[in-house]
């Protein structure tokens, strides 16, 4: 049997590798091949590339490369080169030019530096983006026992308490992400280590939540003392993370409370641009009516106290001598960057020196300093973790702090992991590569998190930026996904393991041989670790001082030395594990020797001459091909080869060296070195002596792999499959085809993954777990007798997809004698593809023959068929089609007959024609009366009994609704409309009432009937025109004959006689009347013929004014919305509402179990527009109990209560 096949070697002695490069600028691309003279081709997009314009191709030896000058985005593709059968591709990734850095200016820290920012109000609940760098911004409290949020750290906060009492500062840590206990310490000042002065008074504790893996530790302060007071600071850290927080402790004088328990507040990983505003600040600058508002808003409770402090904070109050502005509190930096502190002195000559974490700076490449003016600098450039420090300014005495937090970017997955298929026992490594060199990455499995366990199955490498996951013996329960995470993202890789079924590679044969000779049994397995034994007839065979038993590699040898007659038998070798053996016969040759005379014609011993099947030698291409004769002659004869029909041509000359012949005493050894498929044929050897000759043919079969497999394609695709083809090779390498082998690969990765390891033996294959929507390539290997063949050229990319489920809905729309119209709606799942159309089908009753409805797809939900055969029954059927193919098809529930089916007309008045329709002169009237029946009924439209004529009215039919069209209404089209459908004898009518509308006529008579004092009585008639619809009323105005200026007296005015008062007395006055209808008021008015004077008489003057009596508005209190019982949870505020009316405004008071609490700093009371509103801030268990709402004025009192329940936070 043959040795496997191996590998090909590559032409390229050093490859060109990925490259990333700015916009604009250039990259050179260079590569190593093996010989010097090698032809090298550049290609772009499997495109190839001449030299010229940006492209310069350039070659020195081996030497070859490839330049690209100005650099565009669309330069940002895949590449490669080729060399020989070698092609290796690389990319170029093209970034965008960066932005220049902007300097701070002299008066702000740099923009990298964040200022800490207060703890807003409790109703503001921002959420942190997820970051791994800690830094100190602060962002609202959640409720005290929430576990903080991913990559947070609960910090302690400013605090003041009062001699004697207790205190606990809480952090916690969440140590999801992290890899490792993080370690904490606490200290006072700057340096004092507070773990070694645990005791009486200081306890430190820890607790760790297995759930939510949150690590709690907690500092108590017992009986504090007024030497407690200070600055203190926490600092945790975990390997390569670190955070910190400083916060103060001020003591008072004695309080009646003992206790004082420490709410800390939340701190997000990530800078924030809002500023860190202290309350004491605000309340500093506040008035002393602000206090109260100012300590509900950010939780102080204890007023008096409060009042104390800023009391003392006002006398300590000095203006520093030396700074005239100082450091920030705080400033935040992200690694890799620079950042400027800045602060302003008094002296613009005075020296200052710079402090980190008390120990003086040098400057330094990194460190520089600046002095402008008033303003000294101090430059930090490249920023690292060490650089997070606490630093000082020191002028003469005064020193002003502050501390820089440096953040780590997050780290992002450069090279993502690809997916393997390995077969069991074998080595797997998963590798990504990440943005930084040194960062931690989490590595998990099927969503667990693996760890160095005791059997180091797992082990975990660092080269740099490359993080790799090694699995040493791979088996079974390795298959699975495999992730990598960092803080800036993840990559999930598919690991497949397979069994692989033993192979036999060379099997044992039969052998003869004789008296005092050696016997060489052997074969080859694909497996080198296989073990194996050997038994002759069934009985196991041992090794001795004659049989030799060996095992190299894959090759497995029983050798017996100095073969005696009882050794003769049946061989079988068993390999351990494995259901199969390997048998062959070992035969004795008994020689006889019989007496030679000296002259011998020369005489060839061969069994396998002719050519036969059973007589050819068989050689894979590439080994050696040698071919022994034994001959025999006295004297010895001479040997000639010819191969083919050339009788008497040798075959080799002494010039070639692949063909060697050598002749022995009674052997004559015929070899080609690295035999070809052109050395297949019959080859002769002639032995001749003065005795005679003897002729022999030999055939020779060279047998190689085959050639790649043709026209490899995918034929269909699936939600997670693909169906694929091609066709087998030109050439089967002399031996049968026993099967095919397959790989695929994602469309943007190297890394192709087998999907077969026994030859698969048709040729159309079924791939399956895929991922919808991701593109491939797939390529085929052919396998023989002798080994596996090149791949294939590579398929069409392909996007596996489903087609989509089937319509729903589909019935019957319309149907007549030669048509039917159908509707359905789209299918419920789509899917990742497009969805292309849908096709209609019917066959007929009976029949299995589908025809398509129309020509191509529809991408409309509802066809018509025309053109059937009227009395057909006929079935239906919609498909949807996407890229997949088309979906289950969407059937009629039974045929159908293509038969108009009679139906009686009817006419669907609209609801608004039902009553009269009203419009103005000069309208446009549409009116669309839908109507059925079938066939297409008649329709008649008439006015009165006259059929409508187009000059007067348009009227327009269709076969399921009418058109009454008038262009201009004029008050002739005013009347009743009658609408007639009729099919045969059977009918339906409608009237439709049209009432066309216009301006009224002027009023008629308009008279003065009566005068008196500032009075005078009008009346009129009404106008003759009334506009076709009813007066609706009149407008009576008046006018000073001096200015002629007409005013209003009545509008809407309904009777025909009315009352002008208040005129003056002396003046002279005309009257006017409109009237108004439905379209508005008459044109022109109807005026009284005489002016009127009015002539003041004593008796008219006189004025006596009536008498009333003062109306009681007052009423008692009254509750419109009483109080609603209510169930809450501890720790979030709560509200109790109410609504109250009366005159005079009441008196509100509230009440807790029937005791007043208005003067109680937790509540809040608020009053607007009559609703009452109370505000429990953060209510606890013992808030709860009866609340009372009372109210009280002058005319009574009224009382409204309710229940509130308080209960705890349930546990997750």
């Amino acid at each position: 049997m043959p040795e496997p096949v191996k590998k090909a070697v590559s032409a390229f002695a050093k490859k060109p590798k990925t490259q990333e490069a700015e916009e604009g600028s250039s990259v050179v691309f260079t590569a190593e091949t093996e010989k010097p003279d090698a032809k090298v081709k550049w290609q772009c997009n499997s495109k190839d590339i001449a030299s010229g314009n940006r492209y310069v191709i350039a070659a020195d030896g081996n030497k070859h490369s490839l330049s690209i000058q100005a650099i565009t985005k669309e330069d940002a593709t895949v590449y490669a080169v080729i060399a020989g059968g070698s092609k290796v591709k690389f990319e170029l990734k093209v970034v965008s030019k960066p932005e220049a850095l902007a300097e701070a200016p002299a008066e702000a820290p740099a923009e990298s530096a964040a200022e800490p920012q207060p703890a807003p109000a409790p109703e503001q609940t921002p959420a942190p983006p997820p970051a791994e760098t800690p830094t100190v911004d602060q962002t609202a409290a959640p409720p005290p026992d929430a576990p903080p949020a991913e990559d947070q750290f609960v910090k302690p906060h400013k605090l003041f308490d009062f001699a004697g009492g207790n205190i606990t500062f809480v952090a916690k840590v969440n140590a999801e992400s992290l890899l490792k206990k993080p370690t904490i310490k606490w200290f006072k000042g700057k340096w004092m280590d507070l773990a070694s002065k645990s005791g009486k008074h200081l306890q430190l504790k820890e607790t760790y939540d297995r759930n939510s893996k949150v690590y709690t530790f907690e500092m108590q302060v017992i009986a504090a003392k007024a030497n407690f007071a200070g600055g203190y600071r926490c600092e945790v850290s975990s390997r390569d993370k670190f955070d910190s927080c400083n916060f103060e402790l001020t003591v008072h004088g004695e309080l009646d409370r003992n206790i004082f328990v420490f709410h800390s507040v939340i701190c997000s990983f990530v800078s924030s641009s809002e500023p860190d505003v202290d309350v004491w600040d605000i309340l500093s600058a506040a008035p002393a009516s602000e206090y109260q508002k100012i300590a509900f808003q950010y939780g102080i409770t204890d007023l008096r106290g409060m009042l104390k402090r800023l009391k003392k904070m006002k006398k300590e109050e000095k203006k520093s001598e030396a700074f005239l502005k100082k450091l920030d509190p705080a400033y935040q930096v992200t690694k890799g960057h620079k950042i400027k502190l800045a602060i302003e002195v008094a002296n613009p000559d005075v020296d200052v020196k710079w402090l980190k974490n008390g120990q003086e700076i040098h400057p330094t490449g990194r460190y520089i300093f600046e002095s402008v003016g008033n303003m000294r600098y101090l430059t930090i450039n490249h920023c690292s973790l060490s650089d997070d420090a606490a630093y000082s300014c020191v002028v003469g005495e005064e020193k002003c702090t502050t501390e820089l937090f440096v953040k780590e970017p997050p780290i992002q997955i450069v090279k993502n992991l690809e997916d393997q298929m390995v077969m069991k026992g074998e080595r797997v490594e998963l590798e990504c590569e990440v943005s930084e060199e040194g960062a931690n990455v989490k590595w998990e499995k099927d969503g667990v998190e693996l760890t160095r366990d005791e059997s180091f199955k797992y082990r975990f490498k660092k080269d740099g930026c490359k993080h790799v996951l090694i699995i040493n013996e791979a088996t079974k329960e390795d298959c699975g996904h495999y992730k990598v995470k960092t803080n800036g993202g993840e990559s999930v890789a598919e690991l497949l393991v397979q069994e692989k079924e033993l192979e036999v590679y060379q099997s044992i044969a039969d052998l003869t041989v004789k008296a005092k000779d050696q016997a060489v049994f052997k074969c080859e397995v694909s497996d080198e670790n296989v073990r194996g034994t050997w038994y002759k007839n069934g009985v196991e065979v041992k090794s001795d001082t004659r049989i030799n038993i060996t095992h190299i590699g894959r090759i497995h040898k029983l050798t017996i030395d100095e073969v005696k007659p009882e050794d003769e038998g049946d061989y079988t070798f068993v390999p351990d594990g494995h259901a199969f053996n390997l048998s062959a016969k070992l035969n004795f040759l008994e020689v006889k020797i019989d007496y030679v005379p000296r002259q011998d014609p020369p005489k060839i011993h061969l069994d396998c001459m002719g050519r036969t099947a059973e007589s050819t030698i068989v050689v894979v291409a590439g080994n050696k091909l040698r071919l022994d004769v034994p001959i025999t002659g006295d004297p010895a004869p001479t040997v000639i080869w010819t191969k083919g029909e050339k009788v008497h041509l040798p075959v080799v000359t002494e010039g070639d060296g692949r063909v060697h012949v050598e002749t022995t005493k009674g052997h004559c050894v015929f070899t080609i070195e690295g035999a070809e498929r052109q050395d297949e044929g019959v080859y002769s050897v002639v032995v001749r002596n003065p005795a005679g000759e003897d002729t022999a043919d030999i055939n020779v079969k060279v047998v190689d792999v085959p050639d790649p497999p043709l026209a490899v394609r995918v034929v269909s695709v699936g939600e997670e499959s693909c169906i694929v083809q091609w066709d087998p090779p030109l050439y089967d390498g002399g031996q049968p085809i026993i099967g095919y082998v397959l790989e695929r690969k994602k469309k943007k990765s190297y890394r192709w993954m087998r999907l077969n390891f026994d030859p698969y033996p048709e040729t159309t294959y079924e791939a399956k777990r895929m991922i919808e929507g991701v593109a491939y390539e797939m390529r085929v290997y052919a396998v023989n007798g002798i080994g596996m063949s090149r791949h294939s050229l590579s398929s069409h990319p392909f996007v596996p997809v489903a087609p989509t489920s089937e319509p729903i809905g589909l019935c019957v729309d319309d149907i007549s004698d030669t048509c039917i119209s159908l509707k359905w709606r789209r299918p419920e799942r789509i899917g990742s593809a497009e969805l292309e159309g849908y096709g209609v089908e019917y066959c007929k009753e009976g029949t299995d023959e589908w025809l398509p409805a129309t020509e191509g797809l529809t991408d409309r939900t509802a066809l018509t068929i025309r053109g059937l055969t009227t009395g057909d029954k006929l079935q239906f059927r919609v498909r949807a089609h996407n890229m997949a193919g088309p979906s289950a098809p969407a059937t009629l529930a039974q045929p159908v007959t293509i038969r108009e089916i009679m139906q009686r007309p009817k006419i669907w008045l609209p609801r608004n024609l039902r009553q009269t329709l009203i419009r103005k002169v000069g309208d446009t009237v549409n009116l669309v009366i839908p109507f059925q029946g079938k066939p297409r009924p008649q329709v008649t439209w008439s006015k009165e009994g006259e059929p409508l004529k187009p000059p007067f009215a348009s009227v327009r039919n269709s076969e399921v609704d009418t058109i009454l069209f008038i262009r201009k209404t004029d008050r002739q089209h005013s009347g009743k409309y009658d609408l007639q459908v009729q099919i045969e004898n059977v009918e339906d009518t409608a009237s439709v009432m049209l009432q066309v509308v216009d301006l009224p006529g002027p009023p008629e008579a308009l008279k003065i009937m009566d005068v008196w004092g500032f009075n005078v009585a009008l009346e009129w008639k009404p106008p003759k025109d009334n506009g076709n619809c009813e007066i609706s009323g009149y407008t009576i105005q008046k006018a000073d004959k001096k200015t002629m200026e007409w005013f209003t007296v009545y509008e809407q005015y309904r009777r025909t006689n009315c009352v002008v008062s208040d005129l003056i007395m002396g003046n002279e006055y005309v009257f006017r009347v409109y009237a108004i209808n439905l379209v508005g008021l008459s044109q022109d008015p109807c005026n009284t013929k005489d002016s009127l004077i009015l002539i003041p008489s004593p008796a008219s003057i006189a004025y006596k004014p009536p008498s009333h009596k003062d109306h009681d508005f007052s009423e008692a209190p009254k509750f419109t919305h009483p109080l609603v019982n209510r169930s809450v949870i501890a720790g979030y505020n709560a509200t109790l509402s109410c609504s109250v009316r009366g005159i005079p405004k009441p008196k509100v008071t509230w009440y807790k179990n029937k005791m007043d609490i208005s003067n109680e700093a937790k509540y809040r009371m608020l009053s607007k527009q009559g609703v009452l509103t109370l505000e429990i801030r953060k209510p606890c268990l013992f808030d709860g109990g009866v609340y009372t709402c009372k109210a009280v004025n002058a005319s009574g009192e009224d009382i409204v209560e309710c229940k509130l329940e308080v209960r705890q936070e349930a546990e997750a």
